[in-house]
């Protein structure tokens, strides 16, 4: 067994151009006790539980950290009281303890409480019905560490909520639950995976298993920047895929326990300005829920669809129809409706659910399922956002039967991630921040509430270059010192990355990004090395993806919209499109 070298940037778990060449050559030459395949949260939950265990990890992405589910989420890191309904009691406790254990130790700088408004509309049955539902809620840990339901008059909800019309609701009940930056969060587990010795690497795609009789012992990567490729060796493997669950199962040449049924789910962003509220929204649809969610101090994110999506999973479309029907569910209770001309953003994801027998996406179960599908191969699926730590402990307690050593218990309830340490320290310093690198008290709080106590480590890339603590020009929620840290620490290789996950400019502004893209790319050209035409070709490429989108989301249905927005170049030349399986 090849010896290990000590990761460069361990102490901040930095991913870096550094990092990511080191780590080509240890995939290709050390053995790891655990090969992680996806990069979403569940497959970042993997590897750093898999570390702080002791064990040698390596994590593999074909594309970026959180660039399919993990990014595109309802934003909140939640209970999940809707499925009290569906008496999924167990799950609802597992995740309001995670919540819990978010909040208040593992990630306070990224998961944040959030006051919910729920407008009750029927006399009588309703208010008690909610009442029993949030009681039991609080009772499970909904209200450990915040505060619980508190009921108001309809005078008392249109106070909290001028916004709302006066018929359109007869009280309301408030409740908190917790909201959470969802690709910023994966990237942060990621890079603790990282600081405690887990090989993570973007950009390098499955192409194939290595076999030694019937046991799996490892996986052929490939570049998905240069197409080299090489041999990762590991005792098992862990298929974290997500909605790719079955391809890749399907590369394997094993049998799947179970399958995975991709759910498309589209959001629509609008100026906070739209809807006077004080308080977030949980409105009833005649068949799921609408969230209508504070997004930082500028945006509302209005969501969801639950729809069946069976085209490209890398980039699921938002069609018309879908905005239409959010708009539709929001303005019947809205004084002043929202129009299309109100949107400055629009994204789609898909929830990876375990298929069942019923045919509404919606009644899927939200509960994972680990399987050992071969000596050495071990795949979990399905699951919520909010479990992603009691999936991953899950999944590393399957895989331990493949590795010959002894394997100590899962410790991640006792790792904050990086940034949480000192982070509500350097809140009461924010002043003196502010102060000592010259910017608003106000740019402080920003900063710390995405770095956490890792800010110091991003306002020192701006010494003796005061230009980087100005905001970018066309996107002034950032600061320039902001885009050269993601491509500097935060594993950014492409536009895409930067203003779609380390930031969110993508979904933020009515230019999606295009206005900016030059300036961004040329403000980490020297980071990542990129040519005057480099430059032009990331440029090109982002905002061919912005105009696919625009255009995808002015048609009728999936198939019109996927065919637009796959017409759109990839960022990463050298990504393979797997082979489509039946669903």
């Amino acid at each position: 067994m090849t010896k290990k070298a000590q990761p460069q940037g361990r102490s901040t778990g930095d991913l870096g151009p550094a990092q990511r060449a080191e780590a080509w050559e240890r995939l290709g030459n050390d053995h790891f006790d655990m090969v992680v395949i996806g990069g979403g949260v569940v497959g970042a939950g993997i590897a750093l539980d898999a570390a702080t265990r002791g064990l040698e990890v390596a994590l593999v992405e074909a594309r970026d950290l959180a660039s399919g589910t993990s990014s595109r989420s309802s934003k909140m890191f939640h209970g999940g009281l809707r499925y009290l309904e569906q008496l999924e009691f167990g799950l609802v406790r597992e995740a309001l303890h995670e919540r819990e254990l978010s909040l208040k130790t593992l990630a306070p700088h990224l998961v944040k409480p959030l006051r919910f408004l729920y407008p009750l509309t029927h006399r009588m049955w309703e208010r008690p019905y909610v009442a029993s539902g949030l009681v039991l809620y609080d009772t499970m840990g909904g209200a450990k560490s915040v505060p619980g339901q508190h009921h108001v008059t309809r005078s008392g909800a249109l106070r909290l909520a001028p916004g709302l019309r006066r018929d359109a609701l007869i009280g309301g009940v408030t409740y908190y639950d917790t909201v959470v930056d969802d690709a910023r969060h994966t990237m942060t587990v990621a890079r603790t995976a990282a600081h405690y010795g887990a090989v993570i690497r973007t950009s390098t795609q499955v192409v194939g298993f290595l076999r030694e009789a019937d046991r799996v012992v490892g996986v052929e990567v490939r570049d998905s920047e240069d197409g080299r490729t090489t041999e990762v060796r590991g005792h098992v493997v862990v298929n974290a895929t997500g909605v790719w669950t079955d391809e890749i199962q399907a590369l394997s040449h094993q049998r799947g326990r179970f399958h995975v049924r991709a759910s498309k789910g589209v959001h629509i962003v609008v100026p906070r300005d739209r809807i006077a509220s004080d308080a977030a929204l949980i409105l009833r649809t005649p068949t799921s829920v609408l969230f209508v969610i504070p997004w930082g101090s500028n945006h509302w994110i209005v969501g969801t669809t639950d729809t069946d999506w069976n085209l490209d999973l890398a980039h699921p479309a938002a069609t018309k129809a879908d905005i239409d029907y959010l708009l539709e569910r929001v303005n019947k209770v809205l004084v002043t409706p929202l129009t299309h001309d109100d949107i400055q953003g629009v994204y789609a994801g898909l929830r990876p659910l375990l298929a069942g027998e019923s045919d509404e996406t919606s009644k899927l179960s939200r509960e994972h399922a680990v399987a050992r599908l071969a000596p050495g191969l071990v795949a979990i699926a399905g699951g919520k956002y909010t479990t992603y730590r009691v999936m991953a402990y899950d999944a590393v307690d399957a895989a331990v039967q493949d590795i010959p050593q002894r394997v100590s218990p899962s410790i991640t309830d006792k790792v904050p991630l990086l940034g949480a340490d000192g982070y509500f320290a350097l809140l009461n310093q924010t002043p003196h921040l502010a102060q000592t690198y010259g910017v608003h008290p106000y740019r402080v709080e920003h900063l710390l509430n995405r770095y956490g106590s890792l800010v110091t480590h991003v306002l020192d890339l701006a010494a003796g270059k005061p230009e980087l603590l100005h905001p970018i020009t066309e996107a002034p929620t950032y600061l320039r010192v902001e885009a050269v840290y993601a491509a500097a620490a935060e594993g950014a290789l492409h536009l895409d990355d930067i203003l779609a996950r380390r930031t969110r400019i993508s979904i933020e502004y009515a230019h999606r990004g295009a206005d900016c893209a030059e300036e961004v790319a040329r403000l980490v050209a020297p980071v990542l090395g990129w040519s005057d035409a480099d430059i032009t070709r990331e440029v090109d490429t982002y905002n061919a993806r912005v105009r696919s989108e625009i255009q995808s989301q002015t048609q009728p249905d999936d198939e019109s919209a996927d065919a637009l927005r796959a017409a759109a170049p990839e960022p990463r030349p050298e990504i393979l499109e797997p082979v489509p399986t039946e669903r």
